[in-house]
């Protein structure tokens, strides 16, 4: 009789370990928060054309038609509110997932769209970018993910072009991790407004996830005027990943990029 209820109450214990994985596993989303233990790649049988092959719950990597990156291109214009940016210092943890190079920013940083606040949660890079502006590929692009308090996500997108080195990304690349799933304490916080350009002027349309499971319902807002990295810091990046990791142009279908 006791080894039976010992038993049930290990049973009771295992069975709520494994719900509060998942449920820690399938928190807010964010911008290559993708399933861990699905071997998607950049490149290879694994690449973006079979990213819908490798995990059923990654169907709308090739069913969606809201999918990002696009080119952006044929422009609506509209009267865009200002993007309303209210970043701290913050960014401690820098993480190697294996996709990108990601920079974890404690609660604090937000910014604000149309009187909705979306905290900051994190950003990362690409190489090359994934967006293009009028046709135009860049040699970086930096994606800041933010969510609001009901989990919609709005992804703003800083194109990078080589030229003087950015100290602020100097801070997070001393750094940088080489291994895959390796995660350290940054020395220096990394503040945000090092990373984006004076001028918040952007691009604004619907779109997705670049990676799986390329969820749709993602509020873009690309800025327009880049930033800039030296050669040597966009190269060391490149290095540590291996592979470019951009994802292909996604068709606009019906969609408006409203500038």
């Amino acid at each position: 009789m006791l080894k039976k209820k010992i038993m049930v109450v290990l049973a009771a214990v295992f069975l709520a370990g494994n719900v509060a994985a998942e449920e820690h596993h399938h928190a807010v989303p964010t911008e290559d928060h993708a399933e861990h233990h699905a071997h998607w790649a950049y490149e290879g049988e694994n690449g973006p054309a079979n990213w819908d092959k490798v995990d059923p719950k990654f169907v709308t990597c090739s069913a969606g038609k809201n999918q990002s990156p696009i080119n952006l291109t044929g422009f609506t214009k509209a009267e865009l509110q200002p993007i309303k940016f209210d970043y701290q210092v913050g960014g401690d943890e820098i993480v190697n997932n294996g996709h990108t190079i990601q920079v974890n920013f404690a609660a604090g940083s937000a910014i604000e769209l149309n009187g909705v606040r979306y905290a900051l949660k994190q950003f990362h890079a690409h190489v090359p970018s994934e967006n293009q502006i009028n046709g135009k590929s860049f040699p970086m692009e930096f994606h800041f993910v933010h969510a609001d308090a009901a989990g919609n996500l709005a992804v703003v997108g800083v194109m990078v072009e080589e030229g003087a080195e950015n100290l602020g990304l100097d801070k997070a690349w001393k750094a940088i991790p080489e291994q895959v799933d390796e995660k350290l304490t940054l020395r220096e916080n990394v503040f945000d407004e090092e990373l984006m350009p004076k001028d918040k002027a952007y691009y604004r349309f619907n779109g997705s996830l670049t990676t799986p499971p390329c969820s749709e319902g993602v509020t873009w807002l690309v800025l327009k005027q880049p930033i800039s990295a030296s050669k040597e810091q966009i190269e060391h990046f490149a290095h540590v990943m291996h592979h470019h990791n951009n994802r292909p142009i996604q068709p606009l279908n019906a969609r408006l990029i409203v500038e």
